[in-house]
């Protein structure tokens, strides 16, 4: 989203480091700064959560957190340890997801992050190079992921009535229109999917609902159904909200693209039984 790289431009890039052998980092005591903590206790403990994060996902917590406390003088000549770390792209996505979302520095952090770090999955090219088609093809891949992982911690939250589930997200991101509605406003045909149907930015912007729905609900241990719906639409609502804070286009005046998901893989599929052996 355009508002997102924006800020990311004036923020967490303008503190990113390069090191000798070419590959970024971010120290911690920076990244506390940008994301508007002023004590080094409490964003510690958010460090410690991350670091928790990474080590339950069977991830060599040093790779990505590096020590690299130093000596400050404190007057009169005496000196004690600063605390600090080396953080990599992933250390810095793990933060951000545990600290304090009602900051808005954090919540712009969580999508900056969340994008950058998932589009380090593309090996062939980097993701700016793609076209559109290509990047709505990558980031539909990924929504449907998120969606396959949102439904398991939706379930376990109690929900039974998923429509009504994701609903509430798309009327908080929405102002208030359902999928029904979205697609009657996109001209879609009966039950033509309309994630298929959106730009790569929209699709970014549901990606970001989608992750962050299934971490409030997991982080927040949700265990019954009114609750889950409420969670997903305050999400929705508060993306929408940093999206119209920042300049940026709302989802719903977004274009919708000429040709469906479907049709180009349709096409795709066609040109490649067309080559000639």
């Amino acid at each position: 989203m355009n508002e997102i790289k924006k800020y990311a431009e004036k923020t967490f890039e303008s503190i990113k480091h390069i090191n000798e052998f070419g590959e970024e980092y971010w120290n911690a005591r920076e990244l506390m700064i940008a994301l508007e903590y002023s004590k080094w206790s409490n964003f510690e403990s958010v460090i410690y959560k991350a670091k928790e994060s990474c080590r339950n996902s069977n991830i060599t917590v040093s790779d990505h957190f590096a020590d690299v406390g130093k000596m400050v003088s404190i007057g009169s000549g005496a000196k004690r340890n600063q605390q600090d770390y080396r953080l990599s792209r992933y250390a810095c996505y793990l933060i951000v997801q545990n600290a304090n979302p009602r900051k808005e520095s954090v919540a712009l952090g969580q999508t900056y992050f969340a994008v950058q770090t998932r589009r380090q999955e593309i090996n062939e090219k980097e993701y700016s190079e793609l076209s559109e088609d290509e990047k709505r093809l990558y980031q539909r891949n990924l929504t449907k992921k998120g969606n396959y992982s949102l439904n398991q911690a939706a379930k376990n939250a109690g929900v039974k009535n998923f429509d009504k589930f994701h609903n509430s997200g798309y009327k908080g991101l929405y102002n208030g229109e359902t999928a029904d509605d979205i697609a009657k406003r996109k001209g879609l045909r009966y039950r033509e999917d309309i994630l298929d149907n959106m730009c790569s930015e929209e699709l970014a912007a549901n990606l970001f609902r989608i992750t962050q729905t299934e971490s409030k609900l997991k982080k927040d241990n949700i265990k019954k159904e009114s609750e889950a719906n409420n969670v997903h639409y305050t999400i929705g609502k508060n993306i929408r909200e940093v999206i119209e804070k920042n300049g940026g286009t709302m989802p719903e005046d977004l274009p919708t693209p000429e040709k469906s998901l479907k049709e180009l893989e349709k096409e795709n599929k066609n040109n490649i039984t067309k080559i000639p052996k």
